[in-house]
């Protein structure tokens, strides 16, 4: 399966708008890591996951087939960015101490990624994979009028994949063996436009642009706006995190060298 590119179309709403990942699930996976050499991102979009990682690890290595993407993501000097499927990242064997994948699992040929994945990682290296679905704010009758469009406007133009995140991974295969991890929840403090813009930044908006060639963001924010208030006020957006992390195991050659 040849991976698609879903959001070369709203790189700059994804680079500008999509929320940073919590400090303390980063923070968490470099303890947990074996060591802090090298990371790879993998699907790193514009970078979100990756500049979190970039301030607890040597090197990161941040993979994406999107040109588009890699050209709106956040710099830093400790992060190498790089156009590479997930299936071949063009990183030496047992050359990684933690592989993340930040909302993407459900894109990638799960097969040959985990093959790549046993192949970079080094002895007791990690795997980290999260998701997160639709948002709530602190407001009832906005997570009603949100929840009503998506599921009568946006969701018939999700990818079939898309139910993967709506079970927090849950059915996806993982073959590693898994350690329990914290709870960690997604925040933002955003106005109207924050949110219009995250929006956008959805695949399902630029498939329905594409099929209508109109916006559908601009019909949600005429119905949002009399909800929200005075449009620059902010609100406290959350999305609860799924997370799967798995620990590679040593190779039997690995093992009875140490033994």
């Amino acid at each position: 399966m040849q991976q698609v590119d879903h959001f070369g179309p709203v790189a700059a709403d994804y680079a500008g708008f999509r929320p940073r990942y919590p400090e303390g699930l980063l923070q968490w996976l470099a303890e947990h890591a074996p060591a802090r050499r090298c990371a790879w991102d993998c699907a790193t979009g514009s970078g979100q996951a990756a500049v979190e990682l970039a301030r607890r690890f040597e090197q990161v290595i941040a993979t994406d087939i999107s040109e588009a993407q890699l050209a709106a993501a956040i710099k830093h000097p400790s992060i190498v960015y790089r156009r590479a499927p997930a299936e071949a990242c063009g990183l030496a064997d047992y050359s990684v101490d933690l592989v993340t994948v930040a909302q993407a699992l459900h894109w990638l040929d799960l097969g040959r990624f985990y093959a790549e994945v046993r192949r970079v990682l080094r002895p007791d290296g990690l795997l980290a994979v999260w998701s997160y679905g639709l948002l709530e704010t602190d407001d009832a009758a906005i997570n009603h009028c949100l929840r009503g469009d998506y599921h009568a406007i946006i969701q018939p133009f999700w990818p079939d994949e898309r139910r993967h995140v709506e079970d927090g991974y849950r059915s996806l295969d993982f073959p590693f063996p898994e350690i329990r991890a914290p709870t960690f929840v997604l925040t933002a403090d955003w106005a109207l436009d924050d949110l219009l813009g995250y929006l956008r930044s959805w695949s399902a908006s630029a498939r329905y642009r594409a099929s209508h060639g109109i916006d559908p963001v601009a019909a949600f924010g005429t119905r949002l706006a009399p909800l929200w208030g005075r449009p620059e006020t902010r609100r406290i957006i959350r999305w609860p995190l799924s997370l799967r992390v798995g620990r590679a195991t040593r190779r039997r050659s690995e093992r009875s060298t140490a033994g």
